[in-house]
């Protein structure tokens, strides 16, 4: 605040001087040269190797190697085998949904017991001596998912029913009711004394041994195969098939349908 005013003639006599500031750095140098004659030059010599190789036609696949039959991967199945197989990049591989394992069979504890008015007879596998003794008038027997076994049902019964069994064996006195097999296979069935109806539905292979005094039963069958009735005659049985093929017509006031006969 207290020294001269510094006039603009000293100013301009600091910036010239050297002794302050250094000198300005040098300019930059041309840019690089490309040599854009020797690349062209090079583009079109490559180009007519090309077209040349193009215009031999057929003659081009001379320089090819035969490959024999021993070298084909298709007709050698080894070699196939050493290397990875190599997917196409036109088809899309999407990981498949792993599927879940199969789940060990659940296994059920045989039942053989009475429920209220309901004899419960399911689960029982490989048993030739199933015998149900006290029974009632009021009492039902339900047969479930029974395998290779045998039941012997004494006195009177009001109704049977087999569900779901297969190679099974029912012996039993007197039915009031009905017996029912549904859905089974390889059933054998024997009447002993009396029983008024007999129903078979979805059912391969049942055999009804009836006796003397259930002559009158009355067999009602619906999508089931491979049925025989068995009637005694002389101290033996006598097998009757039951008929698996209908044929139904008009008679011009009603449908009627018979058994279709099989021609062999």
């Amino acid at each position: 605040k207290q020294g001269p005013v510094a006039s603009s003639m000293s100013m301009r006599s600091v910036l010239t001087s050297g002794s302050c500031l250094s000198p300005p750095p040098p300019p930059p140098g041309p840019p690089p040269i490309f040599d854009t004659e020797t690349i062209k030059d090079e583009g079109t010599a490559s180009r007519s190797a090309l077209f040349a190789q193009l215009n031999q036609g057929e003659a081009i696949t001379k320089g090819l190697r035969h490959v024999s039959d021993d070298q084909k991967t298709h007709k050698n199945p080894s070699l196939r085998a050493q290397g990875p197989a190599v997917r196409s990049p036109t088809k899309s591989h999407t990981p498949s949904p792993t599927s879940p394992k199969n789940s060990p069979q659940q296994s059920h504890a045989p039942v053989l017991e009475l429920e209220g008015k309901k004899w419960r007879v399911e689960y029982q596998e490989d048993k030739n001596d199933l015998v149900i003794n006290d029974t009632e008038l009021k009492q039902v027997a339900y047969i479930f998912k029974c395998n290779k076994s045998t039941l012997q049902i004494k006195g009177k019964i009001n109704s049977i029913t087999i569900d779901n069994c297969k190679k099974f064996g029912l012996v039993f006195d007197n039915v009031v009711g009905i017996v029912e097999v549904i859905n089974s296979r390889d059933i054998q069935i024997q009447v002993m004394g009396k029983v008024p109806t007999i129903s078979i539905n979805k059912t391969e292979g049942c055999h009804i041994y009836l006796s003397e005094e259930s002559l009158d039963c009355e067999i009602v069958s619906a999508k089931s195969s491979e049925m025989n009735i068995l009637i005694p005659q002389d101290g033996d049985y006598k097998e009757f098939p039951v008929p698996e093929q209908f044929k139904t017509a008009w008679d011009g006031s009603k449908l009627v349908t018979e058994p279709a006969e099989i021609v062999g």
